[in-house]
């Protein structure tokens, strides 16, 4: 009966506006799945990741505290996080955030990276609209350049198009080959729109090693006042040191150049104090000991397996806290035994 009132009313319409009964049909039936479709996409959304605030909201209050209580000895670190994101999330952004993080190995550039895809997105580094591209990984060869901008290009395209708030991490930015990463340079300026596309709401975050080096010396020349450390001083130590090493990704980089990088974040050297709390925060995420019952003597063990610098002092250590979980294994292995 339903079918036969549908063909009747098909019918009136074609009289009406001359078109043909099977293609009235098919513009109503387009128009019911496309109906059904908007009713159920909320629904849809409420189990699985869609790009909406329930999936993606900025946590200020959670991501303050998870730097404070999880990252050591990176103080300016956790003031320009906190203040760009907030601004690029909370207001109309007139272009897309662009974070470079710059210093040594271990020093919590991947991991505050972690903090901040945790800290917007509900599925943090699992949502598929956080992007893990690694530049030794992505981008092995210097003779195919054409080829990764090509697929840069559309990766980045294409994630933008689903959700323009997608986060997009590229690790090693340091070891890219020199160019590719221009590429990206319509999606941070300050256009608009690209081909019917708004990038302002994207967020880019670039790690690298590059100025490392130059880091530690100047926070070396600080040692005994690391908290006077400037923002200003270290943002054009790492500008320079970046677009003039011409071994890095970002050697000449239009996006340096045409002042495109939202800001420079320099990751500081750690000391001793510092490698010790990270040896704690791995003996309690390992179960090895509750927080408040952590023997010191263990602590100090750990510690003295790894390497520090310069050679006369041993003030900051070599690899940060990149190998304090394969030293915290090795050591509690062996008390266990």
């Amino acid at each position: 009966m339903n079918f036969v009132r549908l063909i009747v009313f098909c019918c009136l319409f074609t009289c009406v506006y001359g078109i043909e009964p099977f293609s009235a049909i098919g513009a109503l039936g387009t128009a019911v799945v496309a109906g059904v479709w908007t009713v159920f996409t909320p629904i849809k959304c409420h189990f699985k990741e869609c790009c909406t605030s329930k999936w993606i909201n900025l946590n200020t209050t959670a991501l303050r505290e998870d730097l404070q209580s999880r990252l050591f000895g990176q103080h300016l670190v956790i003031d320009i996080i906190i203040k760009h994101l907030k601004a690029h999330m909370t207001k109309d952004p007139s272009k897309a955030l662009t974070l470079s993080f710059h210093g040594g190995t271990g020093t919590g550039k991947n991991y505050v990276s972690k903090i901040i895809a945790e800290s917007i997105f509900k599925m943090g580094m699992r949502s598929k609209y956080v992007h893990l591209i690694s530049a030794t990984k992505e981008f092995p060869h210097k003779d195919m350049v054409p080829l990764y901008k090509d697929k840069l290009r559309e990766l980045v395209e294409s994630s933008v198009k689903e959700c323009p708030q997608s986060l997009f991490i590229f690790d090693e930015i340091d070891k890219m080959p020199p160019g590719i990463i221009d590429t990206l340079k319509p999606y941070l300026d300050y256009y608009e729109q690209l081909s019917g596309t708004d990038y302002r709401k994207s967020m880019f975050l670039f790690l690298s090693n590059t100025a490392g080096e130059e880091i530690s010396k100047h926070t070396l020349s600080r040692w005994n006042s690391r908290e006077d450390i400037g923002l200003k001083d270290m943002e054009e130590i790492i500008s320079r040191a970046t677009v003039n090493t011409k071994s890095s990704g970002m050697y000449l980089c239009d996006l340096i150049i045409k002042h495109l990088i939202t800001a420079y974040v320099p990751f500081l050297p750690l000391e001793r104090k510092h490698v010790r709390e990270c040896i704690k925060d791995f003996l309690v995420a390992k179960n090895y000991y509750k927080r408040d019952k952590i023997p010191d003597e263990i602590v100090y063990k750990i510690s003295k397996q790894l390497s520090y610098y310069p050679a006369d002092l041993e003030v900051f250590s070599v690899t940060g806290c990149k190998r304090v979980p394969e030293k915290v294994d090795y050591m509690m292995s062996d008390l266990e035994d």
